[in-house]
């Protein structure tokens, strides 16, 4: 670990740690939704239907937490995955969008220890 952390630091990690658990259950979805392409609409749907609630709940949690751009990206994919349109353009779309979040997630978590580290020498 990179030091001691203060609790509003360490409050962050967990936030980050929340959303890093959501981001790998949506790439789970994705892939479930990929491996799926032959399947009933309906089954395809009520896919599409989770992963836009879930994207939902992470970009309120994300506004409120205040961690970069995870809440545009969050919400732009729950539009995405809520819509019609190409079962190609949606699986491409949303992988995408979870390799972002997971990146600007893992981003906002460097951020985090860095400023521990910083502080450390500080003080």
């Amino acid at each position: 670990m990179a030091g001691k952390l203060n609790p509003d630091q360490f409050r962050r990690l967990e936030e980050i740690d929340g959303h890093l658990k959501i981001v790998d259950h949506l790439k789970r979805l994705v892939a479930e939704l990929e491996s799926n392409r032959a399947a009933p609409n309906r089954v395809i749907e009520g896919i599409c239907e989770t992963m836009a609630r879930e994207l939902s709940q992470m970009r309120q949690r994300a506004l409120t937490s205040n961690i970069g751009t995870i809440a545009d990206v969050a919400g732009a994919m729950s539009v995405m995955a809520g819509r019609g349109g190409g079962l190609n353009m949606k699986i491409r779309g949303l992988g995408e969008g979870v390799s972002s979040l997971v990146m600007q997630l893992e981003l906002a978590r460097k951020l985090v220890m860095t400023e521990a580290k910083i502080e450390k020498k500080e003080g």
